[in-house]
This record gives C-alpha cells, structure tokens and sequence, in this order.
C-alpha cells in the first residue's frame, strides 16, 4: 500500500497543543490517496470527530480525532479551498491542488463544507485523474455493447446518454467518450458543474449560480461557438432538454447524463421534462445505463464452489447448470485490505434507439415496454452484464446483488 496508517494516528496521539493541524490534513489527503479513497468525510459527533473514507464505493471508518480540535481542521481545509474562515452557517464549496511524495503525485480536491448540528462538517473529493488514461478498451464492455457504443460515436449529430445512480461513473464514462472523439479536426466544448478533470483540446465551462451561468444559459452560448460536439454535465430541466435535443437535431452531437436506474427510463423521464415524444425517437442515438461493481483482487482470487442461493438468483442468466460448478471469490490478503476486492469495473445496459424502439417511444410506449423491445432486439440488461462478469471472474454474485439492490 505505500502509506502506514500508525504515522496518522501517532499525530492524532499526541497531546493537542502538539498536533500539527497542517500535517494532520496532509496526512488524511496522502492515506485517501494510497488507499485509493475517492472522498474524505471530516464528520464531527458529539466528543470526538470522525475520518471516514469511501474507497470503492463502501465507507469504511479511518481515524477518530479529539472534538478540541475540529474546528482547527475546517479551518486548514477553508484556508487550502480558498473559502471564507469567518462563514460558519451557510453552506460553501471550493477546490484546490495537493501534491505528495515531493511534488511527484498532484490532484485535484473538490470541498463541500456544510454546518450540522455538531458543527461544520466536510466532504473532500480527490479527483486522481484516473479518467485522464481510460480508453474504450478500459471500460470492460461486451463485444455486442463495444460495437454500439463505435457506431454511436460515429454519427454526426444526434444524443448519446448516460444515466444511473451518483457516483455510478457516469462523468468517467463520458469524459472516455470525449477522448475518443477528440480530433484536431472537431470542435469539442463542455459545460458541466463542476469540471472534473481538464482534457487538453477540449474548451471546458463551469457552471456558475452566481453568474447565472446555468446548463441552459451555458448551452445557448455554446451553440454560437461553433462546435461540432457539445457535452452538458446533466440535463435537469424542461429548459436544457428543449435546447440539447435542438442542438441534436440541427447537427451536432450531444453528450450528456440523466438520473434514471436503467436505460429505458431515461426515454420517459425526457417526456417528463415536456419533450415531444418524435423529437426523442428521433435524436437519441444510444442510452448507457451503468453501475460500478468492486473487481476482485487479482492476488487472492481462488475458484468457490457455487451455493444453492446462488444458482437460485443467477440460473436465467446461464445456458446449462454445468456451467454453473464454480465462480470466484477473493480470499482477502494484504494488498486488498483482506476485504477480497480491489478497484471497480462497470457493469452496461446499452439500449440501441432502433426503428422498433423509435415507433415505441414515439407511441408513448411505457419504460418496461421499452426495454421489453430492447431485450428482443439484443439489449443485455446491467443485471445480465454484472452476471457475465461473475463469471468471468472479474466480479462476485454477491457485489452484483448488492449494487443492484441498493
């Protein structure tokens, strides 16, 4: 792992006016980034304050910290984040850089400081740029859903969406998309809240309350800039889905994300946001619906024999119970924390709007008749995706369950 955890809790161990605020929030920074945390939680409870990390998706509790000192640690975090120190009753949010081991590693942070009732709390996010290196390739998709997803991006004008619950890669997922597409021959600009990673070539906006710089506002500037290809963080209201699924139809290409738990309802929640239903059938090109599952760690991966529950939640999805002798596990060892998964990998519904799904939506068919039409027309569904990579060794039964279940 790189980091030993006993250096934070010799710091915190020692008596209060010995604890170096500076190094204590340095510390929280370099043990999130070496045990792959994607957030940092500062929680303050009644006596004391608590340090707890997501790392792949599950929290787990870090460190405890003296109460005396809580307010010391919001203050180092606002003063790194450029935030107001004397503003203690309204929400605020910031960013800044942090660089570790000599200056060799440097991410982003993004901070969310938000007053509770035991006083301020704070929700860091490191943005480790690991999206700057994915390609196609790297987000693990079936033969069928790659060839999808190649055929989409090939078109000119039209939409691509991703949806799925948050912190389901969603923004990893498209920023790939954008790197694929990004050729000095296209014009690529994104507005999006917030920017998460810069990519070079690419002119990113930010969203901004303040200036009025809303998704709507900021796409209507967009569209007198001349791109070819245009990415909305998210598509909230009546008024971007009119102007996005306008830009769609007058030739450019439009990336965006909706919050819907599959594929086919993101086709009715755009009806919900008053658009018409020929004008949906006609510009969305494919909808990527997506989880992230915990990978199995390489180093202690070892063949379990299958359960009886098992074969109970998963016996739809294979051909014959021969196929059905084993799938795998991690036993839990060093590398993986003994919790026997190591990094994530997504899990696709990847709905084609062909002509029988168009006719469906333009009839105001419901979401199950939708994907029903899907399915026939080869769709696989996330729960089908997670079970082939079960299977593949890749993931387990019981992360699939669980992540579907939540």
């Amino acid at each position: 792992m790189g980091f030993d955890k006993t250096i934070v809790e010799k710091e915190l161990a020692k008596p209060i006016r010995e604890i170096s605020i500076i190094r204590l929030v340095d510390l929280f920074l370099s043990f999130g980034y070496h045990i792959r945390a994607s957030d940092i939680h500062i929680d303050p409870q009644e006596d004391s304050v608590k340090i707890r990390m997501r790392v792949d998706g599950v929290m787990q509790m870090a460190f405890s910290a003296p109460k005396s000192i809580q307010d010391e640690i919001i203050s180092r975090i606002k003063v790194l984040s450029d935030l107001r120190i004397d503003e203690h009753l309204a929400p605020q949010d910031g960013r800044f850089k942090f660089a570790l081991e000599g200056k060799k590693i440097k991410f982003d942070v993004r901070v969310s400081i938000v007053p509770t009732y035991y006083g301020e709390n704070s929700v860091m996010r490191l943005l480790v740029e690991q999206g700057k290196g994915y390609t196609l390739e790297d987000l693990n998709l079936s033969v069928n859903d790659f060839e999808k997803i190649k055929r989409a991006i090939k078109k000119t004008y039209g939409m691509i969406l991703v949806t799925g619950p948050t912190g389901s890669g969603k923004t990893t997922s498209l920023y790939t998309l954008l790197k694929v597409l990004n050729r000095p021959e296209v014009t690529i600009i994104t507005v999006e809240d917030p920017i998460e990673y810069s990519l070079d070539g690419v002119n990113q906006i930010q969203v901004n309350a303040t200036t009025n710089l809303t998704f709507a506002n900021g796409l209507r500037s967009i569209l007198r800039q001349d791109p070819n290809i245009i990415m909305v963080g998210e598509i909230r209201d009546q008024e971007t889905a009119n102007i996005a699924i306008n830009a769609a139809l007058t030739g450019h290409l439009i990336l965006s994300t909706l919050h819907t738990n599959d594929s086919a309802t993101a086709l009715p929640r755009l009806l919900d946001m008053k658009v018409e239903p020929f004008l949906i059938a006609s510009t969305v090109n494919i909808v990527i619906a997506q989880r992230l599952v915990r990978k199995i760690c390489p180093d202690c991966k070892m063949k379990k024999a299958v359960t009886p529950s098992q074969i109970q939640a998963i016996k739809n999805y294979f051909d014959s119970e021969e196929s059905l002798k084993h799938l795998y596990a991690g036993k839990g060892c060093q590398t993986c924390e003994n919790s026997g998964y190591l990094g994530r990998v997504g899990i696709y519904e990847i709905l084609e709007v062909t002509e029988l799904v168009r006719s469906a939506i333009a009839s105001r068919q419901s979401a199950a008749e939708i994907k029903k039409l899907a399915i026939q027309e080869g769709m696989t569904t996330i729960f089908a995706d997670g079970i082939r990579k079960a299977k593949e060794g890749l993931t387990t039964v019981e992360e699939v369950l669980r992540v579907m279940q939540e």
